[in-house]
């Protein structure tokens, strides 16, 4: 079967790029509504009268609805226009929002977040493949980097917009500004996004087929050790600053900002350096990231400044590597888009699950730097598997050859 996937490409033009810009909105949205219980754990519990432990449950559950979601949803709208699919995942969101806004117990508010999970899944399964069909193949990587500029913006709001403006006022008039930016988003969505109808069936199986592809298991294998590797890192982040730094409330916070602002700025940088150096940025980001680990080990403390730097530098690496693993999927497998967005979308989420896990068993048995040393181990290890395993270049289906060399 032929691939259609630059057939229906609209000319490149601004109007693709506000198209663009409403995913960017999209991920903001999702993103920031996904996080913001973590910033109101104690008044939610308070108000609903459940434990902290329980209330966590919200961002959990979220997170295996989306997974699940991301695996099915292209195959549950496989003869439906991409246009609406994204829209009503804003429309989820926005009822989503509105739920655990009104929610009168835990029942009701986990109600809410499994309609969450469902929009967050699926736009992330949806977002790479539209990327590719809203401009030329040259400015896939850019686009994405815009996109994707959503993560760190929304987590720097969830945490300290969230926190702060739960305070003054309220918990659940959070999430109801936070269900305003959904309608705003929405509303962008509604005036940008072109008609962009099924392009060919894309039955569950699919899924199974793409990861049959040389190469591709152990690619999106090697994207979860990843993002498992920086979740370890990241969740005890204040923990180490507390107790080897020796930082302050106020230091800590200033670290943390100045995280998400490299985190951003690598976000935005990453779309020009992949186009030219895809197998570089995979190779490189987390190799950096591994090196940074074990100084922070084997010399953290000694300098509450020095820390500070190494955790920043952090930061600006992990930019990259969200376009990085996306821009490899419209690379090696551009046919199927859709299905292998899906499933990096799922390993993605199953990844912060394990990396916080497992990340909190070692914390309790060798504290903070014990964490951190898996964290660096593990990802200095994924970089020698990038760098010997992973394809770079097309994969095609299983059975057809196409003199393509990894």
């Amino acid at each position: 079967m032929t691939d259609s996937s630059h057939e229906d490409r609209p000319q490149q033009s601004e109007s693709a790029w506000s198209a663009v810009v409403s995913l960017a909105l999209g991920v903001f949205s999702l993103v920031m509504s996904e996080f913001l219980p973590a910033s109101l754990l104690t008044p939610m519990a308070h108000s609903l009268q459940v434990s902290e432990g329980q209330a966590g449950q919200a961002v959990t559950v979220t997170a295996l609805v989306a997974l699940v979601a991301g695996l099915l949803v292209t195959s549950a709208t496989r003869g439906l226009d991409r246009r609406y699919v994204l829209q009503a995942f804003s429309i989820i969101l926005i009822a989503a929002n509105l739920i655990v806004y009104f929610s009168p117990g835990l029942g009701w508010l986990l109600f809410g977040r499994v309609l969450l999970g469902v929009a967050l899944g699926g736009f992330w399964a949806l977002s790479v493949a539209t990327a590719m069909r809203l401009v030329r193949e040259q400015d896939v990587p850019r686009a994405l980097s815009l996109i994707f500029t959503g993560v760190p913006i929304a987590t720097i709001s969830a945490a300290a917009l969230g926190s702060f403006l739960g305070d003054m006022l309220g918990w659940r008039n959070v999430f109801l500004i936070a269900t305003g930016l959904a309608v705003m988003t929405l509303v962008v969505q509604v005036l940008t996004l072109p008609s962009m109808p099924p392009q060919r069936p894309t039955p569950l199986r699919t899924l199974v087929d793409v990861l049959a592809r040389p190469g591709i298991g152990m690619g999106i294998f090697a994207a979860m050790l990843v993002f498992c590797g920086h979740f370890a890192f990241f969740t005890y982040v204040r923990p180490f600053l507390e107790q080897i730094s020796g930082a302050g409330i106020q230091n800590i916070s200033t670290t943390l900002l100045a995280f998400g602002l490299a985190n951003f700025t690598g976000t935005l940088l990453a779309g020009r350096w992949l186009e030219h150096h895809l197998r570089l940025t995979l190779l490189t980001m987390p190799l950096t990231m591994g090196i940074i680990a074990w100084l922070l080990v084997t010399l953290g403390g000694f300098s509450l400044w020095t820390d500070a730097l190494m955790i920043t530098l952090w930061g600006l690496a992990f930019g990259a590597v969200p376009v990085a693993w996306s821009t490899w999927l419209t690379r090696v497998v551009a046919d199927e888009a859709e299905s292998a967005g899906g499933l990096l979308g799922a390993s993605i989420q199953l990844s912060i699950a394990a990396g916080a896990a497992v990340g909190g068993v070692l914390f309790d048995a060798q504290g903070v730097l014990g964490t951190f040393a898996f964290s660096g181990t593990l990802l200095l290890l994924v970089a020698f598997l990038i760098a010997t395993r992973v394809r770079t270049q097309p994969v095609p289906p299983v059975g057809h050859t196409d003199g393509i060399h990894p």
